[in-house]
């Protein structure tokens, strides 16, 4: 008898876009498995997180961006 309780659950990480523009749109991806289309003002932050998908949004150059060299 297989207890499912006590595996480890294994979660994809969200997905994580890189941006130039401080306002970012989604609408989850996949088509019409998505979810409403919602804007984000990112302001002076580096990142922000969609509400429905946890998609991540991050600045280019931005504190969190990897591939900035600063």
């Amino acid at each position: 008898m297989c207890n499912l309780m006590s595996q480890t659950p294994s979660f994809e990480q969200p997905e994580t876009v890189f941006v130039d523009d401080h306002k970012v749109s989604c609408d989850g991806g996949n088509g019409a498995l998505g979810h409403p289309l919602v804007w984000y003002e990112m302001g002076k932050d580096d990142v922000i997180e969609c509400k429905y998908c946890d998609r991540r949004f991050v600045r280019k150059g931005g504190a969190h961006d990897p591939d900035d060299e600063q």
